[in-house]
């Protein structure tokens, strides 16, 4: 195992979020650190190096997995997934079915959510917002008060 779940929570709109607490070393955690808040173990998987750093929550049915790192209060809920290598940080969120993978980024309040989908080596920031079906990928950049929506892909360039 690599964390647990410890009895210090949180109440987070309406729901019990539990601190985890690393169990070993891997990449920057050492055992012992403690780490954000799952609502529970299926948020975070046990596998890999993936982890969610204090102030971070992760809760519903979401999932974060391999070496994907959330952190600085950002939140994944609902069914999102964030896996591979991709980064969620600075308030940002993914929510509803949203996917962010491969090496993506996403942060500084910006918003993935209904079924959108941020991968490859995009980047989602600054008040950005990707929902409906739309695609962020390759080395795609969205941000300042962007909004991409419906069956859109994006896949170069930077969008504000």
């Amino acid at each position: 195992m690599k964390y647990e779940l410890t009895t210090n929570f949180i109440e987070h709109n309406g729901r019990t979020l539990y601190q985890i607490k690393a169990l070993k070393d891997f990449k920057s955690v050492k055992a012992g650190d403690l780490g954000g808040y799952i609502k529970r173990e299926s948020n975070l998987s046990q596998e890999s190096d993936c982890w969610v750093f204090p102030m971070a929550k992760v809760y519903g049915y979401a999932e974060v997995y391999g070496s994907a790192e959330v952190y600085n209060n950002a939140e994944v809920y609902d069914n999102a997934r964030v896996y591979d290598d991709a980064r969620v940080y600075n308030n940002a969120k993914i929510y509803d079915n949203a996917r962010v993978f491969n090496l993506a980024k996403v942060y500084n309040n910006a918003k993935v959510y209904n079924n959108a989908g941020v991968y490859g080596y995009a980047r989602v920031y600054n008040n950005a917002e990707i929902y409906d079906n739309a695609d962020v990928w390759g080395n795609a950049g969205v941000y300042g008060y962007a909004k991409v929506s419906g069956n859109t892909t994006i896949n170069e360039g930077y969008f504000e």
